[in-house]
């Protein structure tokens, strides 16, 4: 089993920056629960800098509604149920986000305008991504494993399904 928190750490502090907060959660969390394509995090691309450097809802927050959703879908039968659980999953982590850094939204973490002119490079040569965001990606991806497995969705190591589960029937496509 890989450290998803090592993962993370990998994954975003790579001096390319390839991967924003919302991608490297999305990526740390499939592995962690093996979604298929866990390496694929190109839905979580425009999540990144508070959805589309907006300054909104952190993207260590939104790369890990993500994974809930997925994993809400796949392992609760019910839509509407797997909807309501995966919403409930989410808005525990961003309570205690926002308890423990005053806020869910990027541009109150950061301290930057993203969207203004010369900002995101600013906020990229400060550094401040290497340490306040890094640790609010550990936050997001360690509160958001222990609620995953809390609801009971992570996958046994054996076969990939929750102990007990029974196998996705004809009607439910990856399931």
């Amino acid at each position: 089993m890989i450290d998803p928190l090592n993962r993370a750490r990998e994954l975003f502090l790579d001096d390319s920056n390839y991967y924003g907060c919302a991608e490297t959660t999305l990526v740390a969390l499939q592995e962690l629960f093996s979604l298929p394509d866990p390496d694929d995090s190109s839905v979580a691309m425009p999540l990144n800098g508070g959805i589309a450097y907006s300054g909104g809802m952190c993207g260590a927050i939104t790369g890990t509604a993500l994974v809930a959703g997925r994993l809400a879908g796949r392992w609760v039968p019910d839509h509407s149920e797997a909807k309501a659980e995966a919403r409930r999953l989410v808005q525990d982590l961003m309570a205690v986000f926002a308890a423990k850094y005053g806020s869910t939204a990027c541009r109150d973490l950061v301290h930057y305008d993203l969207l203004a002119p010369g900002q995101h490079e600013a906020f990229i040569d400060s550094g401040i991504w290497k340490d306040v965001c890094m640790r609010q990606i550990e936050f997001a991806v360690e509160h958001m494993g222990r609620l995953v497995r809390e609801a009971g969705w992570a996958p046994s190591a054996t076969d990939g399904r929750l102990p007990g589960a029974s196998p996705p029937g004809p009607d439910q496509p990856g399931r």
